[in-house]
């Protein structure tokens, strides 16, 4: 085989220049350590640096989210702080103002600072955070959560979303608190009610009150099952309690049924409920107190639903719902939507019934047609003021008495204080009752909200937890892809050594052989 002198020529500069390219890309590599730096170079490896980078900027991702997630519940846990140790004071004039020494007027001082109270918590309760959203909207956060109605309630506009963000690859932690987990859900204390209706006339001498839920467990599983009660009094130290059916529960109340008429206030507890009992003896009584006592008789039960409408600003008529009752029990208990409603007329006659929130793909749990101005569907009878419009909609809220929050229970203390009662028995004791009924629900709201302050703490400590695991991943995953991209320097400079020489011995070979001629053998 002959090989010219132009290939021998060709075939050596492309060896040197090979040569040379790879003595530069070590010295290069010899200098930042860089191994990888296109896939060409070790593509196993590039596709490697490729998802760990990934992996890394999604930690980066997760640990922003921490920061946005921690900020967050610390604005507010600061406010729910603040709004504990406002409640704080407000359970404390509530219990002053029980004092048997107060007059009206000094329940009227108290009355006027709770009304301070009542709108700093009002305030709290309408918080914003650094971005101008509001605290305790849920999902709604450019919608005040709080407010004021005209006839002197509180309502709560938001709702119960989570906003939730990822802060691991398995975990999503809620960076909101919403105003209905940290207020709606206050148990209301007085969900019972009483009734004399023996005697037809109230002579004054035994007073019930309408009682408090002591036991919310208990009241939901045992008394309900039996209301409604009656209370009748056998004597003056005896009464009798016989439920629905007719059956004697009597047992099942505090002393089986016995009292001391001489207590300064005896108490009647009975599943789960507490009532305040009044014995007034009038003159002459001390001769037979058991004939001035007994026949005195009470209903006892639950308090019933109440239910009212609410007119849609776009309604093509002024009509309003005037009133709205419960026209079939068993109806209303299996077929009314819980969570409230909405009442929509599809012309002036027709009417259609929608769980509420209605959507486009909301089906209608009842239909009908007015009777006069009156629309009754699932159990419930709406009284309206005038002829309604097709389209008119109507807002239906059901009122369980499950739950108040604490502005309302606020408003009804302060209309409690400044009620009159010097020198009037009568308004005394409905006094006590309201106030016995106002602290009851004044700690059942701070419950709730030292509850939602621990659930943001619990939230806090798995950040804490999570975010130390986001920085060791991160920190493994630096040093997986330094492992992977970044060279042995004591391998690298060998290698080097080795092509330099190799270099040096091509350059030295080549000019040895290129000098070479037939002169040379002659």
């Amino acid at each position: 085989m002959r090989i010219s002198t132009s290939q021998f020529y060709n075939t050596n500069a492309a060896n040197y220049q090979r040569s040379f390219a790879n003595a530069v890309k070590t010295q290069q590599e010899a200098s930042d350590s860089i191994r990888v730096r296109t896939a060409a170079d070790d593509p196993v490896g590039a596709a490697r640096l490729l998802q760990l980078e990934q992996q890394q900027n999604m930690l980066k991702q997760y640990s922003d989210n921490v920061t946005t997630v921690r900020n967050a519940l610390g604005t507010a846990e600061t406010t729910l702080n603040s709004i504990g140790t406002l409640l704080q004071r407000v359970n404390e004039l509530a219990v002053s103002s029980g004092n048997g020494a107060f007059t009206d007027a000094d329940r009227k001082a108290n009355a006027d600072e709770l009304a301070s109270l009542e709108s700093q918590l009002y305030t709290l309760m309408n918080s914003k955070d650094e971005s101008g959203k509001y605290l305790f909207s849920g999902s709604k956060g450019d919608t005040q959560p709080y407010v004021h109605n005209a006839d002197g309630s509180y309502s709560y506009q938001g709702d119960q979303g989570s906003l939730m963000l990822q802060v691991g690859d398995m975990i999503s932690l809620a960076a909101n608190e919403s105003g209905y987990t940290a207020f709606e859900q206050a148990l209301n204390t007085s969900r019972s009610q009483t009734s004399l209706i023996a005697p037809p006339v109230d002579d004054g001498r035994v007073s019930l009150s309408s009682g408090q839920v002591s036991g919310s467990a208990i009241f939901n599983d045992r008394f309900r099952s039996g209301e409604p009660y009656t209370v009748e009094f056998t004597s003056s130290t005896q009464y009798k309690i016989t439920d629905a059916d007719g059956n004697d529960v009597t047992l099942e109340a505090s002393e089986g049924g016995k009292f001391n008429p001489k207590s300064e206030s005896p108490t009647v507890s009975f599943r789960g409920v507490d009532l305040r009992l009044s014995i007034n003896f009038k003159d002459g009584d001390s001769a037979d107190p058991d004939a001035a006592i007994a026949g005195h008789t009470f209903t006892l039960s639950a308090k019933p639903d109440a239910i009212a409408g609410t007119r849609s600003a776009g309604n093509g008529s002024s009509a309003q719902v005037t009133g709205a009752r419960i026209a079939d029990q068993e109806k209303y208990q299996s077929s009314f939507p819980g969570g409230g409603a909405v009442l929509k007329f599809t012309s002036a006659s027709e009417f259609e019934l929608y769980a509420s929130p209605m959507t486009a793909d909301s089906r209608p749990v009842a239909k009908g047609s007015l009777s006069g101005t009156t629309a009754t569907a699932a159990g419930v009878s709406f009284e309206l003021s005038d002829t309604p419009a097709s389209g008119d909609q109507f807002a239906i809220k059901v009122d369980t008495h499950q739950n108040q929050n604490v502005l309302d229970t606020i408003s009804q203390l302060r209309t409690a204080l400044t009620t009159p009662m010097d020198n009037d028995s009568t308004a005394r004791e409905n006094f006590i009752a309201s106030l016995d009924s106002a602290i009851g629900n004044i700690i059942s709201a701070t419950d709730q909200v030292t509850s939602s302050i621990a659930s943001i703490g619990g939230r806090g400590q798995a950040l804490d937890v999570q975010a130390e695991t986001n920085e060791a991943l991160s920190t493994e995953n630096t040093k997986t892809q330094s492992s992977i991209r970044e060279s042995d320097p004591a391998e690298v400079m060998l290698r080097l050594q080795m092509q330099n020489n190799m270099l040096q011995a091509s350059l030295q070979s080549y000019a040895k052989i290129a000098t070479l001629s037939l002169i040379n053998y002659i």
